[in-house]
């Protein structure tokens, strides 16, 4: 006779080794059968217990795995019920598991997914000798059914690829379990994180931001001047929500920091309609700042009318870079507005530079007062800035001392304490040692120019300095990155792991790094962010790779984190990605983060989104790591230092992976000529020298010829690298000298193959010779390095220490580069 029973409680899984799972790094990440990210149900399981703190199931879905329990142990009679109802307890209960995506072959969607998990053979054998009766219950599967009388063969059929991921050892295997559940490190202590496409083929895309409205909409920014409408479905609307392009000032050239560099929403935007821009433009010859206000379009919610725009401040930039750019809203309703100090190197305006002048706008935090502007005062002083009584400083001032400040954001806080809210955290670009994050508050000095991150820049003034300047929460040297892109703290919903970690990128070595704050001492822990390797995003709509020149970062309404780089810096090279950060260790609940954005009038046609980037399977080898060594004076703030543990240099990395395709390109013909940026950086790209008959006069050489110098004499496939411009001959001076700029070098010396860029003066000082080239960036493609991309001739912030060399070669011999 059959009987029904309930269900026994399993003893697989008990809850001390659950609580060491929890507390205990991980080769890869779990996932669940919807392709998402485990969790912790909101109520405990009734049947499935031993996964009521992190799994893939809530109350409903074990409320059916019971029922489907019940309905299996009616066909068992009684001596097969004992013998077998924990075995099936088991089995069904595996969807909970948070390997479930992994023990049902889920990761692909394009294959069909398993019935049944994939069992460990030893235990399979146990199951099949007393149970094999019940899988006619419990699957459809035919194939496998008719294998129920060949153990070795039905087991085989239910056994798994990756041997790891069988039950019942996956819950003893140390590799999978010693952080489940919390974000993956590799043994550098690198987070391991995951990215999804959310846009692409933008020209240098500066900003991502929303209107705060319900909406959901976001916003991005190109820095032509252009800022395109995306719908939540990561659609995007054919017509521009602005066009400013032909007013705003920026250049083809790469790394050109003019442009369009911000926008924000008026808090009350539902409300007055008012949208903030900062760009730069050319006024009767001068360059300048501009901050614009613009209103929506009271036909089109999603543009804005392009002749409402009214200027609400203008600033003189005496040269063509540091120019600043953000804009953002605080919790207080003012408008805070953060700009650079006026460019060139070392701050060079008046006796102490710009960020050091109170009376000067430049190298500041600006905070005013824009509400109720529409009659009298375009903007107002907030009543409680720091400097409004202090004669001959300018009362728009909220803090001083930053050198170019790219990309600040206010902490939302703590979900649920709120702790943090407000702090204002900022990325300041350093001149030629380190990069920084720093706390902005009211009043305080950020020590640009006696500083530059921990240490002091001009030693006169360091010296003189106020003992009261903010030193960096973090600053990290160049060998670890030349251009800090600052980020935000995340405190969105999806992913809980990552809440209260501040994610931060660098623009030229395109690393991903975070800081976490460690409440009792208040330091601020450094991790780097890698690609997750392994299983660890190999599921639907998932990558692990980004475009290296990382621009800016971004929240959406929601509080979820995204950031947007580049293949090309250039302002025209449609190149631009914005990717949006995934943390496949663990996620919300399923259902609480869920948004209900408001509906959209759409008035453009809609261009449907289609993904390009790929997830990259095998991930390249790790190359040797670099060790900052910036460290903090002793003062009475707590303050972090770099990490003392190695990571990767990604910049070296990304120079190695593109070597074979400078290899290939060296034959490839040069693009075309961009228009010279103005400014004295030439964009002329003139062809090889031609071999010419002696003759009794010597010809000059022409712009752009090389020769190879090594020690005194002149080098044939090797030597410190010397360029003729302008009449005179000189060294090129670049501690980022790559392979890339090496290759054009070659070439030009009638070379196939670049073997190593040298870098640090290995052949000598040039000394007699002045320094001619610096931040030299090339493609790998131009036919002489003035077609590089490069700071002004003559210009630059490096010594013959740093003077370049090359190796060059015939034949195509690998050597890697020191």
């Amino acid at each position: 006779m059959k009987t029904s029973r309930g269900p026994r409680r399993i003893e697989a899984l008990p809850w001390l080794l659950l609580l060491m799972l929890l507390v205990s790094p991980s080769r890869s990440h779990p996932q669940c059968l919807d392709f998402k990210p485990p969790f912790k149900p909101s109520r405990p399981l009734a049947f499935c217990v031993q996964y009521s703190d992190f799994g893939c199931c809530e109350a409903e879905r074990d409320a059916a795995l019971l029922r489907r329990y019940y309905s299996v142990s009616t066909h068992l009679d009684q001596g097969a019920y004992a013998a077998c109802a924990s075995h099936l307890q088991n089995l069904l209960c595996q969807e909970c598991s948070p390997y479930a995506a992994h023990l049902y072959d889920a990761e692909d969607p394009s294959t069909p997914e398993r019935t049944l998990p994939g069992l460990c053979r030893d235990y399979c054998t146990q199951v099949w000798q007393n149970c094999r009766s019940m899988f006619r219950h419990l699957t459809s599967d035919e194939e496998l059914l008719s294998l129920e009388n060949n153990q070795a063969k039905f087991c085989r059929y239910l056994s798994l690829d990756d041997t790891d991921y069988c039950f019942p050892q996956l819950l003893v295997n140390e590799n999978l379990n010693q952080n489940l559940g919390l974000v993956t490190a590799d043994s550098e202590g690198c987070l391991q994180l995951c990215l999804m496409e959310v846009a692409n083929g933008l020209r240098n895309p500066v900003a991502m931001v929303h209107a705060n409205d319900g909406t959901h909409r976001f916003f991005i920014a190109e820095q032509v001047g252009l800022v395109w409408t995306y719908l939540p479905d990561r659609s995007r609307l054919e017509k521009p929500f602005l066009n400013i392009s032909e007013a705003v000032l920026t250049s083809p050239w790469e790394g050109d920091e003019r442009g369009f560099l911000g926008i924000v929403f008026h808090p009350k935007f539902r409300f007055n309609g008012k949208v903030y821009v900062y760009y730069s433009v050319e006024v009767q010859y001068e360059e300048r700042i501009r901050i614009s206000e613009f209103r929506i379009s009271s036909g089109d919610m999603n543009s804005v009318d392009h002749g409402s725009e009214r200027i609400i401040l203008e600033l003189d930039e005496p040269a063509s870079n540091h120019n600043g750019g953000e804009l953002l809203f605080g919790d207080d309703g003012y408008l805070y507005i953060f700009t650079g100090d006026g460019g060139m190197a070392g701050d060079p305006f008046g006796a102490f530079g710009n960020a050091q002048n109170k009376s000067a706008l430049l190298g500041k935090v600006l905070r005013i007062n824009v509400d109720n502007n529409d009659h009298g005062p375009l903007y107002q002083i907030p009543p409680d800035n720091p400097f409004i009584n202090e004669p001959h400083a300018r009362p728009e001032v909220y803090a001083y001392g930053a050198r170019n400040m790219w990309r600040c954001s206010f902490d939302r806080g703590d979900p649920y304490t709120k702790e943090g809210k407000g702090r204002l955290f900022c990325g300041d670009v350093g001149q030629n040692k380190f990069e920084e994050i720093d706390i902005v508050e009211k009043g305080k000095n950020y020590g640009w120019r006696a500083r530059e991150g921990f240490s002091c820049y001009d030693k006169k003034l360091c010296m003189n300095s106020s003992l009261d300047d903010v030193l960096p929460i973090y600053a990290y040297p160049h060998k670890m990155g030349k251009s800090v892109t600052g980020g935000y703290v995340y405190r969105g919903c999806e992913f809980p792991n990552l809440n209260g970690l501040y994610i931060f990128g660098d623009f030229m070595s395109g690393r991903l790094m975070s800081l976490k704050e460690n409440h009792a001492t208040g330091e601020w822990q450094y991790n780097e962010i890698c690609m997750g390797k392994g299983q660890t995003c190999m599921f639907p709509g998932y990558i692990n790779n980004y475009y290296q020149y990382i621009i800016s970062f971004a929240e959406d309404e929601a509080g979820e984190l995204y950031f947007m780089s580049t293949g090309l810096p250039s302002a025209t090279a449609p190149n631009g990605v914005v990717y949006k950060i995934i943390d496949t260790s663990r996620r919300a609940p399923p259902g609480k983060c869920r948004v209900e954005p408001l509906s959209v009038k759409v008035k453009s046609r809609l261009i449907k989104f289609v993904p390009k980037e790929k997830l990259i399977v095998k991930m390249p080898t790790p190359h040797p790591k670099v060790k900052a060594t910036t460290r903090a004076p002793t003062r009475s703030r707590t303050t972090a230092e770099p990490p003392r543990t190695s990571s990767p240099d990604w910049l070296e990395e990304f120079l190695t992976l593109l070597r074979n395709q400078d290899r290939a390109q060296m034959t490839t013909a040069a693009p075309k000529t961009p228009k010279p940026r103005k400014g004295g950086r030439t964009g002329r790209r003139r062809g090889q020298r031609r071999k010419s008959r002696p003759t009794s006069v010597p010809s000059q050489p022409r712009n752009g010829a090389v020769r190879l110098m090594n020690g005194s004499t002149k080098g044939r496939d090797r030597g410190r690298v010397e360029i003729f411009i302008n009449g005179e001959w000189g060294t090129v001076c670049d501690d980022l000298w790559t392979s890339k700029a090496a290759a054009v070098v070659c070439r030009q010396q009638g070379y196939a193959f670049v073997i190593r860029a040298t870098k640090k003066a290995e052949f000598g000082e040039g000394r007699s010779l002045p320094i001619l080239l610096d931040d030299v960036q090339c493609t790998g493609r131009e036919k002489t390095l003035l077609g590089c991309s490069h700071a002004d001739v003559g210009k630059h912030n490096c010594s013959h220490k740093e003077d370049a060399g090359v190796i060059c070669s015939h034949e195509d011999v690998f050597e890697s580069e020191q």
